[in-house]
């Protein structure tokens, strides 16, 4: 939004400079990557010791436990420039795990994780959805079963992002399943590497955002020390209620920031483009279209800041966020569908930018609760 008269009021000096710092890295780190990472559906082993290496993991968590020291506006410099690259990368996954560990963590479960996962030693993944359990997280039927001082999980999950690196899942399991409704599920985090019982399916080939590994996770009598329950048991689903506005947020910001770079690369776009003798921007028609978008893009701009700072201050509600959630994704498909279109035959190349982000924005729709439980959340406000 370099050419719009608007400043987040978040942001300050030490944050532009955080921000040229994750630039930097992207383009030079991640970037040269894409074509093969996408080939492969997942980034490369080293990638996530290069970004904690670079400071850019875990950035608004205490530097006690090997975070930046900073609050939500850092996550979100480096979600905004992930989303303006069009990289495709877990580290708000990582951000969104270490969060449930802060919150509901013992001092031991912080010290042994936190600062592995800040260093990109740990890949973390959250594992709720289930083949016959998403947005409805009452149907999950992954169990745990406490068989003296370990429990023994058995169940399935899948499209999970960051499964294939997945060194920590911070997983949703039945502790009692007799229990009614959401009070028997409980948050148990693993180490599933070399685990006996424990694998993980290819990398689906999704629509889009094959850069990022989803895949899906088996367990298979796979045993885990009681000690490592986030807090006590049945507690999981208020815990996840209360940590899914920080993820609804997060997609919010990266829905913004691909909506604004559509715009900007189609404007320049249409500016070289020539048709009927005149460039397509002395259209009126692209002229409106870009109009349109523009605008509906700053409002989404301006109610996103306004979301982060109440975020930041602590006064971000979950139906806020669920509005943030829906309608931000909702509107960053409908510009890029709309800069598409604009863009003609050449926007529906896999090669060109506009075409991926179309590819890749479809899912902001359906992850971490579909648009249409949104809706439903806000419903039950009125």
């Amino acid at each position: 939004m370099s050419d719009v008269a608007y400043q987040s009021s978040w942001l300050n000096d030490e944050l532009r400079m955080f921000r040229k710092t994750v630039h930097q890295f992207i383009n030079e780190e991640f970037l040269p990557h894409q074509a093969r990472w996408r080939e492969q559906h997942r980034p490369d082993d080293e990638a996530w010791t290069a970004i904690g290496k670079a400071g850019i993991l875990l950035p608004d968590f205490p530097p006690e436990y090997g975070g930046g020291g900073g609050t939500f506006a850092h996550e979100t410099v480096v979600n905004e420039e992930l989303a303006r690259a069009g990289v495709h990368f877990g580290s708000s996954i990582q951000s969104i795990v270490g969060h449930y560990i802060l919150s509901y963590g013992t001092e031991q479960q912080k010290r042994n994780w936190l600062p592995r996962m800040a260093r990109g030693e740990l890949v973390a993944a959250i594992a709720m959805t289930e083949p016959s359990a998403g947005s409805d997280l009452a149907g999950i039927k992954t169990t745990a079963c406490r068989v003296g001082d370990h429990y023994v999980i058995n169940g399935s999950k899948t499209f999970i992002t960051n499964g294939w690196h997945a060194s920590l899942v911070c997983l949703a399991v039945k502790t009692n399943p007799k229990a009614p409704d959401l009070k028997g599920i409980s948050l148990i985090v693993v180490e599933p590497k070399n685990q006996p019982g424990y694998r993980i399916g290819r990398p689906f080939d999704k629509v889009g955002m094959n850069g990022l590994d989803t895949c899906e996770m088996f367990f298979d009598e796979v045993q885990v020390p009681v000690s490592n329950l986030l807090g006590s048991e049945g507690k999981g689903f208020n815990q996840m209620v209360q940590q899914l506005p920080y993820e609804r947020l997060t997609i919010g910001v990266g829905a913004v920031a691909m909506a604004e770079q559509a715009v900007a690369i189609t404007t320049k776009y249409v500016k070289n483009r020539a048709a009927f003798g005149k460039r397509l921007i002395d259209f009126q028609n692209t002229r409106f279209k870009l109009a349109q978008c523009k605008t509906e893009v700053h409002i989404g701009r301006v109610f996103l800041d306004n979301c982060i700072e109440r975020f930041i201050a602590g006064q971000l509600d979950a139906v806020t966020a669920a509005m943030a959630k829906y309608w931000l994704t909702e509107c960053q498909c409908r510009i890029i569908d709309e800069c598409v279109q604009l863009h003609g035959g050449y926007g529906y190349v896999s090669e060109a930018p506009i075409a991926r982000m179309w590819t890749d924005s479809r899912v902001q729709r359906i992850y971490a609760g579909t648009n249409e439980i949104m809706k439903e959340l806000i419903g039950w406000s009125l």
